[in-house]
């Protein structure tokens, strides 16, 4: 197995991450291709711009790209996958959902027929290899944290069989499988293969096979001819586009020649423009969002009424009208309010100046001096002189400090000191559930609870130890009152916390695709688009 998932890999593979300018060594299936075919003539084609790079890890078990994640979801299948948007699950490489949620043992059939897109037929030694890599504790990938608490083992039981050993009742599972994404052991196993995922390589199941992929360019794709599970290709060829520069992208699908039929990552500013030249704009709210993490280890931000003190002074009705041009929402406890399990927490950080200094009179702090590094994506960067605006406007003294996200991050390794960080996240890439969206931040041992140096402490051990109770709860409403319990606590202790939810646009042209549907989180999904 590879060695541990390094905080560089994690946070520059997040969505807000990929504007990271690294670029990783990657693998080409096939000659280069930009996909200009003139104002999208050719209906055999969809040509699709996305917001973020592409040149980040495409390994399933590690990736948090906003681009890879993506492709990902059209080239890899789970034993059971998600619609895109309702988030409920259905049979991909599975024949069937579990009959019974609560058992401790579920059983799977693959499907009849499913081969990689090399060929090779699908086995349950792939899915087992696949589960023991995610459940190792030296590989470390990043999404066995959403796994190991719940999930024991995987066994082989025949050569399309496999049954999943609980270590207790999870219902949240089903939705979790996707998550998962099934490969090859016959590719993947080889000396070097998990270099290779994260490189680029994909060979999977799903019904698009990648066929050219160029950092920093584009990866395109084709259908997999021999595709027979439930969402098969609806396009013979896919080519996306990866331009971060907010201007080139919607250059790209705007006006007659245009070249592309869908952009993600729309600027709030181009939505009036893009309708008034006939394309839909849709967006979708989620758990996109600004948050402050705190260096808990630097005075005076381990005094939790300092931390709080900060957030109340934030205008954040200042922030959405102005820079997100109304497309967000004040947070009132760590879940969006659109969540199903969001409730306001106990302490909500509406703006109240007044009691922010209070705040810092009744912990001794005067003459406070803050510098607030932020990553410098376009619509972060926006709300940042609104903060510095509201703390100046309580006596804290200012300096912004927006970064290359590498750059900061990369301080971030190095453990260098910091004061306070800005930053976004959208944890729904995901999933929904409140169990797995917590768990992306706040974890024994993870990098974002070592950066703010909070973990050590009695707090956050009385923390991590009821979303430990939270996670083996089987009953519906008893785990609602755990979660919201710990929510409570989250806000309270204000160590990496939301400022605003934000709301994600995508546009496309209904001339020419149909079938498509917005999604709160970064990327898009192509499933059950049709090119016209």
């Amino acid at each position: 197995m590879s060695s541990e998932f390094t905080r560089r890999d994690f946070l520059r593979h997040t969505g807000t991450a990929a504007l990271a300018a690294a670029t990783l060594s990657a693998c080409s299936g096939g000659p280069a291709s930009t996909g200009s075919v003139g104002a999208g003539s050719d209906k055999d084609l969809i040509t699709a711009v996305i917001g973020y790079g592409n040149d980040q890890s495409w390994d399933p078990t590690q990736t948090a790209s906003a681009f890879a994640m993506a492709g990902i979801t059209h080239i890899y299948e789970g034993l059971l996958d998600t619609d895109p948007i309702t988030r409920e699950p259905y049979p991909a490489l599975a024949t069937a959902l579990p009959a019974d949620l609560s058992a401790t043992t579920w059983a799977f059939t693959l499907r009849d027929g499913a081969t990689w897109h090399d060929g090779e037929p699908v086995t349950a030694d792939d899915v087992v290899f696949t589960f023991e890599r995610v459940l190792d504790p030296q590989a470390n990938v990043l999404i066995g944290n959403f796994f190991r608490a719940w999930l024991k083992e995987v066994k082989k039981t025949g050569e399309r069989a496999v049954e999943l050993v609980f270590r207790f009742p999870f219902p949240d599972a089903a939705a979790r499988l996707t998550i998962a994404k099934i490969m090859p052991k016959h590719v993947f196993g080889q000396p070097g293969g998990w270099d290779q995922a994260k490189g680029g390589k994909a060979v999977g199941s799903g019904p698009y096979k990648m066929v050219a992929h160029n950092p920093k360019s584009n990866t395109a794709f084709e259908a997999h001819a021999a595709y027979n599970g439930p969402r098969p290709a609806t396009a013979k060829r896919m080519n996306w586009l990866t331009i971060v520069d907010a201007a080139a992208r919607v250059a790209k699908i705007s006006g007659g020649a245009a070249e592309a039929q869908i952009a993600d990552n729309i600027p709030y500013a181009n939505i009036d423009r893009l309708k008034g030249q006939g394309l839909t704009v849709g967006g979708g709210k989620g758990m996109n969002h600004l948050f402050l993490m705190f260096n808990t280890a630097a005075e005076p931000f381990d005094d939790v009424r300092v931390r709080q003190a900060l957030h109340y002074a934030v205008d954040r009705r200042k922030m959405i009208d102005v820079a997100l041009k109304g497309h967000g929402t004040p947070s009132t406890s760590f879940l969006n309010e659109g969540h199903p399990d969001h409730r306001p927490a106990k302490v909500v950080y509406d703006y109240d100046p007044e009691k922010a200094k209070a705040l810092l009179k009744e912990a001794g702090v005067g003459d406070l001096t803050v510098n607030l590094m932020a990553v410098n994506v376009s619509w972060l960067a926006d709300c940042l002189p609104t903060i510095a605006a509201s703390w100046e406007a309580i006596g804290v003294k200012t300096t912004l400090e927006p970064q290359d996200t590498a750059a900061l991050f990369t301080k971030m390794d190095q453990f260098q000191d910091y004061q306070v960080v800005a930053a976004a996240s959208n944890p729904n890439q995901f999933g929904m559930d409140a169990d797995l969206i917590l768990h992306y931040n706040y974890v024994p041992g993870g990098l974002w609870m070592k950066y703010s140096h909070w973990e050590q402490g009695k707090d956050a051990k009385d923390l991590f130890a009821l979303m430990d109770q939270a996670t083996q709860e089987p009953e519906k409403a008893a785990k609602t009152a755990l979660i919201h319990k710990y929510l409570d606590v989250i806000a309270e202790q204000a160590v990496l916390y939301p400022v605003v939810h934000t709301e994600l646009m995508t546009a496309w042209d209904p001339k020419k695709l149909s079938g498509v549907r917005a999604q709160p989180y970064p990327g898009i999904n192509l499933l059950q688009a049709t090119r016209t």
